[in-house]
């Protein structure tokens, strides 16, 4: 524990929330930036005098319900409260499975990608956010279950080898469940991992690729959709990480003067009205 660094970033964090930012009033009186320490002490449910103490580095070793209780009060972000975890040496509690919501700024860039086609993947390889284009290209996802916009379920369980058409489906088999591998390392405690990876071991492929231990992906930079509408189309694909979310942007660009971009021009402009994708 580093009471002189913790006692300086709590105070750093006092200073820095507004009153009007927890419901009270700023009134008039007020001599320091920010809230008072009395405040604090009460937002976080533990007395004045031992918040007094923090900041003065003179308290004892915190708990973990303390700081969960300062996280709250000062409006920490998760590196933030991470930080107030480490000065204080009390590893921060992991959450029991990766999150499924996507951040604002996430959906707008897939919104400004009308050349491209673009979805989210949760950890568990859940489409948990796509666009326009993507739903053209693949299918409309709104109106599919939770269970059925999981691709690992859908390349293993659902009798279509080759899931959205795509010509290399065997790749696309291998990658996932290294990556689910992994994943299952990082969140072992999460009951609907275990009943995804138990649903999954009902296919021979899966049970034969899991049971290999690999957990070394090769990148897909090229794919091909044999699409109902527009026949064949190549695109590249691109993967870009969230770390914070554990998610990825999978990203489909056709190259320029191609075929295939303008079967996406086509798609985009057709979108899902026209279009049976076989589920």
């Amino acid at each position: 524990m580093d009471k002189a660094e913790l006692a300086v970033f709590l105070r750093s964090r006092r200073e820095r929330v507004a009153p009007a930012d927890v419901g009270l009033p700023a009134g008039r009186r007020r001599r320091t930036p920010g809230l008072r320490r009395e405040e604090v002490a009460q937002l976080a449910y533990i007395s004045t005098e031992y918040y007094t103490r923090l900041e003065q580095a003179r308290a004892p070793h915190p708990s973990a319900e303390v700081l969960a209780g300062l996280s709250r009060a000062l409006r920490l972000n998760d590196a933030e409260r991470n930080h107030l975890h480490d000065l204080a040496g009390v590893p921060p509690v992991r959450p029991v499975g990766p999150p499924r919501e996507v951040r604002q700024s996430i959906l707008d860039l897939l919104d400004r990608l009308p050349n491209a086609a673009a979805i989210v993947l949760s950890a568990y390889y859940e489409v948990i956010a796509w666009n326009h284009l993507a739903a053209a290209l693949m299918e409309d996802f709104s109106v599919r279950s939770r269970a059925e916009r999981n691709l690992l379920r859908r390349a293993f369980l659902s009798g279509d080898r080759h899931v959205y058409s795509v010509v290399d489906g065997a790749r696309f088999a291998r990658s996932s469940v290294n990556h689910l591998r992994v994943t299952a390392a990082r969140y072992p405690d999460d009951p609907e991992l275990r009943s995804l990876i138990a649903d999954l071991s009902a296919s021979e492929e899966f049970t034969a690729l899991w049971e290999a231990h690999e957990i070394a992906g090769e990148p897909t930079l090229c794919k091909s959709f044999q699409h109902p509408l527009v026949g064949l189309v190549t695109v590249n694909c691109d993967a870009l990480a969230i770390p914070d979310s554990d998610q990825q942007v999978i990203i489909y660009t056709a190259t320029p003067g191609s075929p295939s971009e303008e079967a996406l021009r086509l798609l985009s402009v057709v979108g899902t009205q026209r279009l049976d994708v076989p589920g």
